[in-house]
């Protein structure tokens, strides 16, 4: 999945909440990228902070959700990119990252 924030603070505050609460298994944060866009009726031009989120496709809707509570634009980019192939290992490292923890039995 990708993403932008305004600024690299915000960008690594919803990186880290996305790894933490296990909706992602890594987020890249990149800066800066200028974006060059229409809003409003007008062309814009910002530098941006890029965030590439590591997760699986049945998460991509929570992940989402989790970026629009987390953000401060009013329309914040949320865009699936689908992994069409990789690493078997890697693959499987970014699934087993993305599920709930099992609770030691009592």
């Amino acid at each position: 999945m990708l993403s932008t924030a305004g600024s690299r603070e915000e960008a690594d505050r919803i990186a880290a909440a996305l790894v933490d609460e296990r909706l992602a298994a890594c987020v890249n944060v990149v800066a800066p990228v200028t974006s060059i866009y229409r809003w409003r009726g007008a062309v814009d031009r910002a530098e941006e902070v890029l965030l590439v989120v590591k997760t699986r496709r049945v998460l991509v809707a929570r992940v989402a959700a989790r970026i629009r509570d987390l953000h401060s634009y009013e329309l914040p980019e949320a865009i699936a990119v689908a992994i069409e192939g990789g690493s078997p290992e890697y693959l499987a490292w970014i699934a087993g990252e993305t599920q709930a923890r099992r609770r030691a039995p009592r």
